[in-house]
């Protein structure tokens, strides 16, 4: 559908509300109808964010995927306001019967009662500890969470337990609860993945539109670092000819903040994705538009998208091949020493115990 003439939608990374593909009921507007509004000046749809309860009965989740680095995670909201346009976790919005477009950066379910699901399963006799992920799907600390303070509860319930933690964030929000995050990083609890895709603002601003601008996420890294709170950073996703320059470049200046390695992923535009970023391509970046997608597609076979395990997210091909090597040379000249981070499992089950016998 496409309006003339053409307006970005600010603030937002996909530019149109996408047909879910599991509801039976697909509704549009006709586009002279959406005409006549823009020529009115009446808003054709309201982007405006709203927070939806839900009370799940779980809260931890096991990870099937063998290639994501995780086994658990834990996601206290659903839908992502940072409106990221590539990101992956769009299509489970579907699921929830919303669209993977703008529904997702503007609805958003918060799962209030997680800290409590949290401490039950902690407490749990049948609960083995094991490194569990904030958050592996949407952003624990996106714009709710400094009013709504839920990722800052759970934290504090995996300090009462002692029990290891992963956070995988793009917020410097995350810098507000560095008091608890050390207590954590004492007993080798905890480590941070600081999402930093672009060392230009202008990259980031058009790409993670409602995210914390890089030189606050440079700051973050900098000052979690200094509080002795082990950071690495994924450089996610590597896009060609939007963002695969800058990987040395971005490699070299997060090493200087102390960041102790550097992971990537090729960008993947599976599902519903695929038209949400070709959209954002025609509004965004209209003469590169057809060279980044064949770039893409020549990461995948010719697709847009790969759903083979363990290649899927680093890409096929001479165009994956030489981001690869480039990450290859970025480690051995900027971090040389490998640092790998494997957290602190044993300190549970004694607190568990310990706590148990307080009722």
């Amino acid at each position: 559908m496409l309006l003339e003439p053409k307006k970005h939608i600010k603030g937002r990374g996909a530019q149109e509300k996408i047909h879910n593909r599991f509801s039976a009921n697909h509704y549009e507007l006709r586009d002279d109808f959406l005409n006549y509004l823009q020529k009115e000046g009446e808003p054709i749809y309201n982007h405006k964010t709203t927070f939806i309860e839900t009370f799940p009965k779980t809260i931890v989740n096991k990870v099937s995927s063998p290639d994501v680095g995780m086994m658990y995670s834990l996601n206290p909201y659903q839908g992502c306001e940072h409106g990221c346009v590539y990101c992956y976790a769009r299509n489970s919005h579907e699921y929830w019967g919303y669209g993977a477009g703008i529904d997702f950066e503007s609805k958003i379910l918060v799962k209030k009662n997680a800290p409590e699901l949290l401490d039950k399963k902690l407490k749990s006799k049948n609960w083995k500890a094991y490194p569990i992920a904030l958050s592996g799907n949407t952003d624990c600390y996106q714009p709710a969470e400094k009013k709504l303070k839920i990722t800052r509860q759970l934290l504090e319930i995996f300090l009462k337990y002692k029990h290891p933690v992963g956070i995988i964030t793009k917020n410097a929000l995350i810098q507000r609860d560095i008091d608890i995050l050390s207590k954590l990083a004492k007993d080798n609890l905890v480590s941070v993945f600081l999402s930093i895709t672009s060392l230009n603002e202008e990259t980031r601003r058009i790409l993670e539109p409602r995210t914390a601008s890089i030189r606050k996420r440079l700051e973050t890294l900098e000052r979690l670092n200094e509080s002795g709170i082990p950071t690495n950073v994924m450089m996610a996703p590597i896009i060609p000819s939007i963002n695969n320059h800058e990987i040395l470049p971005l490699s070299k200046e997060v090493s200087k903040r102390g960041a102790k390695s550097i992971g990537y992923t090729i960008v993947r535009l599976n599902g519903a994705i695929g038209q949400i970023f070709t959209k954002w391509l025609e509004n965004t970046l209209p003469d590169r538009k057809d060279k980044i997608l064949h770039q893409i597609m020549e990461c995948h076979n010719g697709n847009l998208n790969d759903n083979v395990f363990g290649r899927r997210m680093k890409g096929s091909g001479n165009i994956a091949d030489q981001i690869h090597q480039m990450f290859v040379i970025s480690r051995k000249k900027y971090f040389p020493e490998e640092n790998k981070i494997s957290l602190n499992c044993n300190l549970h089950e004694s607190h568990k115990d310990g706590q148990l016998k307080l009722f």
